[in-house]
């Protein structure tokens, strides 16, 4: 169970106790008395010496009973606040549970980027190892010289060692997305290491108003609660500055013996109403009005500056999103182009019109744009998840309780 969750859960029982306060309280009471004391202990003074000791013996059951009168509406307006926190908490793990599924897919999308831009490089190191051992061929006959025989090496090199970070980074990418769904590092390795597709998007995405954002994202619905809470506190400390007045009632049987708990010509009874009222404190009610207040401002300024956030939020999403879908397309172009250069060029390989290398550098220059169109893909599907994040969409949580 995460923090938030168990902060939930406190804030539900206290929000069940607020609502239990408005009720009468009933306890049952039990007592047994057996004395024997020494005469005059009690003040009582001796009789003789054949009472020089005193004996007694008291026996009693009973219920008492006690209520509150909520005549200014304090118990209530605090069962209110403290029903309003629930919710805020409720919200709370509602949002944490967007982040992490945010933050789990977006390192989903970045492993798929990464493992196949790392199988596309591993194709363009072969093509270049391959464009080297034709180069060597040509300098041995005299026919290249040794300068772009080194020129080549370098960049296979340059290439072979590019491997080794994207293979890094796959290992961080696999151990995070064991660590946020709470496994041990390594637990996903024989799953998802294997190179798969990055998850594509769909060919639109319904936005909405702005009203229907607000009311979907949890962090604003959290502020909102807060806001309710604090507002109910005033009432709550306002309630204090009017008399309480509470009815407190005993109902009992007893005697001194053990026999008399049964016996209804034993009953006794007792009522109780009570006035309490703090008129005269010295300005200390007021102050506690004016802090709930200050605290009901504050907390409405939090809320405006989440609502502030949240359409921020949604408008640098929509054109990150945007933009990087006109990246991509214009990525997708670029690879297309480069892909069709590649294959004119085994044509004319394969008509005598051009040399081997000629073909392998056109193959080479096509996964060069095929892996610039799959790091587009990537930031483009990653932008889409921060758009759902953003707008609330797509997003299942449990119902309010």
């Amino acid at each position: 169970m995460s923090r938030s969750q168990r902060r939930e859960r406190k804030a539900r029982a206290a929000a069940r106790e607020q609502r239990a306060n408005r009720s009468p309280s009933i306890s049952a009471t039990g007592t047994a008395i057996i004395a024997d004391l020494p005469a005059g202990s009690l003040a009582l003074p001796s009789q003789g010496e054949q009472d020089d000791r005193i004996k007694a013996e008291f026996y009693n059951v009973g219920l008492d009973a006690s209520w509150e009168i909520d005549l200014f509406g304090g118990r209530r307006r605090a069962a209110e606040a403290a029903s309003a926190q629930a919710d805020a908490a409720h919200a709370n793990v509602a949002d944490a549970q967007v982040r992490l599924s945010a933050e789990i897919a977006d390192n989903y999308v970045t492993l798929r980027e990464l493992q196949q831009r790392l199988v596309l490089s591993r194709q363009s190191s072969e093509l270049l190892a391959r464009s080297l051992a034709l180069l060597e061929q040509r300098e041995r006959r005299g026919a290249s010289s040794r300068d772009d025989v080194v020129r080549l090496r370098t960049e296979l090199n340059r290439t072979q060692g590019g491997l080794l970070p994207l293979e890094g980074q796959i290992a961080v990418t696999l151990d995070q997305l064991a660590l946020l769904t709470g496994d041990e590092p390594g637990a996903h390795d024989a799953t998802l290491s294997s190179s798969g597709a990055i998850p594509s998007v769909p060919a639109s995405v319904a936005i909405g108003d702005p009203e229907a954002m607000l009311r979907r994202r949890p962090d604003v619905r959290a502020a909102e609660r807060q806001l309710a809470a604090a507002t109910a506190q005033i009432g709550v400390d306002v309630a204090r500055q009017f008399p309480s007045v509470s009815i407190m009632g005993i109902i009992g049987l007893g005697g001194p013996n053990i026999g008399d708990v049964v016996d209804t010509d034993n009953v006794s009874s007792l009522l109780l109403p009570r006035i309490n009222w703090s008129f005269l404190d010295f300005g200390r009610n007021r102050a506690r009005v004016e802090q709930s207040r200050a605290g009901r401002d504050e907390a409405e300024a939090q809320y405006r500056k989440s609502v502030l956030a949240a359409l921020s939020d949604a408008e640098t999403s929509l054109s990150r999103f945007g933009n990087l879908r006109a990246t991509l397309l214009s990525s997708y172009r670029s690879a297309e182009g480069a892909r069709q250069s590649s294959r004119f060029a085994d044509q004319r390989f394969e008509r005598g019109a051009a040399p081997l290398t000629s073909s392998i550098d056109a193959e080479r220059a096509a996964l060069t744009a095929d892996i610039s169109a799959v790091e587009a893909q990537g930031q483009f599907v990653r932008a889409f998840v921060g758009l759902h994040k953003a707008l609330g969409l797509g997003w299942e949580g449990s119902k309010d309780r």
